[in-house]
C-alpha cells in the first residue's frame, strides 16, 4: 500500500504542501516529525522510513536546511511511534500474540505510552539540533506535485478501519493491499524496490531460529519472570540492540511475558541507540545513501544515548501497565 501511495503521489505531494507553509525552521521540523510518526502509526515504521526519508530530505534542500535533522528525524521517529496500533510495528503482534484485541482496543492500552515516545522524540531533537535548525544550506527547488486521490488512498483508510475494527486484521489488510497494487497497476520493479528481500529474508530466517531455540530453552523468557517493568523494559532495548527486535521478540516470548507492553516499549525504543535494532534502520540506511545524504552509524547512536533512555523512562513513567 506504501508503494501505491507514493504512485499516487501522497507523500510527495505531502512534502511540497509542508515546503509551503510559512513556518520557521524548527516549527517546521516538528511538523515533519509528527507527519512521520502519523505514517508510521496508520501504515508502519518500516513504510514511513522507506517513503517519507525522501520527503524529509527534500524539504530539507528545498527550504536551504541542513539534512541532518531531518535525515535522523525520519528513522527515530518511526521507530519512536510505533506503538500505536498492532501494525505500527511487527514486534507488537509477535510479543502480544496471546491477546487477540482489536486495533482500537490496543490503542487504548498503548496511547498514553505512545503519546509520550512520540513527545519526548521531538523534545529531545528538538534541543539536539537546535543550532543545526538556525543554520541556513543551499536550497533546491521542490517539484509542485498533485495527490491523486485514488486507489492508494482508499486503500488506507479501508486498512486502518479494519485494523481499528478487526481482532485479526492481518488477511483482510493483506488483501487490501494485493487489491490496491492489481488496481493501479504498480509495477515489479517499483514494489521489489520497496522490499529488500536479502534483508527481510535474513531477519525471518534469524527470528525461525531464535523462535526454535526460545521454545526449546526458556532460559530467555524466564528471565522475566523475577523482573519488574523497568528492568524488563531495559533488557528489551539491549535485546534489540543486540539481535534485532524482530528475532528479539520471537526469542522472548514463546510464552507471554509477565510485563509484556513494557517489553514492547523497550523492543520498539531500543532500536534508536544502533542501527542494528530494527529493520527500519536497515532500510533507512539503504535509502539515505542512495539520495546522497551521509548517514553515520556513530552518530546515529551517539543521538541514541541520548533519546533512547529519555523516551523509554517517558513512556514507561506515562503509562501503568
Amino acid at each position: 500500500m506504501g508503494v501505491v501511495a507514493e504512485h499516487d503521489g501522497l507523500f510527495s505531494a505531502t512534502g511540497a504542501r509542508l515546503a509551503r507553509l510559512p513556518l520557521g525552521a524548527r516549527p517546521l521540523f516538528v511538523v515533519a516529525l509528527l507527519l512521520v510518526a502519523l505514517v508510521a502509526a496508520v501504515l508502519n515504521l518500516d513504510t514511513s522510513v522507506f517513503f517519507l526519508t525522501p520527503v524529509l530530505l527534500h524539504l530539507a534542500r528545498h527550504r536551504a536546511l541542513h539534512d541532518e535533522p531531518f535525515l535522523y528525524g525520519a528513522v527515530y521517529m518511526s521507530n519512536a511511534a510505533s506503538l500505536f496500533l498492532p501494525g505500527s510495528n511487527l514486534t507488537n503482534l509477535i510479543v502480544l500474540h496471546g491477546e487477540r484485541v482489536s486495533g482500537a482496543a490496543f490503542f487504548a492500552r498503548t496511547w498514553p505510552a505512545a503519546i509520550a515516545a512520540v513527545a519526548s522524540t521531538v523534545l529531545v531533537l528538538l534541543v539536539l539540533f537546535w543550532r543545526r535548525l538556525g543554520q541556513a544550506s543551499d536550497g533546491d527547488p521542490y517539484e509542485r506535485t498533485r495527490a491523486r486521490l485514488g486507489v492508494g488512498a482508499v486503500a488506507v483508510s479501508i486498512s486502518t478501519v479494519l485494523v481499528l475494527v478487526l481482532a485479526a486484521p492481518a488477511l483482510p489488510v493483506l488483501g487490501v493491499g494485493i487489491a490496491a497494487v492489481l488496481l493501479s497497476r504498480t509495477s515489479r520493479s517499483r514494489i521489489g524496490a520497496a522490499v529488500d528481500v536479502r534483508v527481510i529474508g535474513g531477519l525471518f530466517v534469524l527470528a525461525v531460529a531464535l523462535g526454535g531455540v526460545g521454545r526449546w530453552w526458556d532460559g530467555p523468557h524466564a528471565l522475566f519472570d523475577n523482573l519488574g517493568r523497568w528492568p524488563t523494559a531495559g533488557l528489551g532495548a539491549l535485546a534489540a540492540v543486540a539481535v534485532n527486535n524482530l528475532p528479539a521478540a520471537v526469542l522472548l516470548t514463546p510464552e507471554p511475558a509477565q510485563h509484556a507492553r513494557a517489553l514492547l516499549l523497550g523492543l520498539n525504543l531500543g532500536p534508536n541507540l544502533a542501527v542494528t535494532g530494527s529493520l527500519s534502520a536497515l532500510l533507512w540506511l539503504r535509502v539515505a545513501r542512495s539520495l546522497d545524504a551521509q548517514p553515520s552509524v556513530r552518530t546515529y547512536s551517539l543521538i541514541g544515548i541520548v533519546l533512547v533512555p529519555v523516551s523509554l523512562v517517558s513512556a514507561l513513567a506515562a503509562t501503568s501497565f
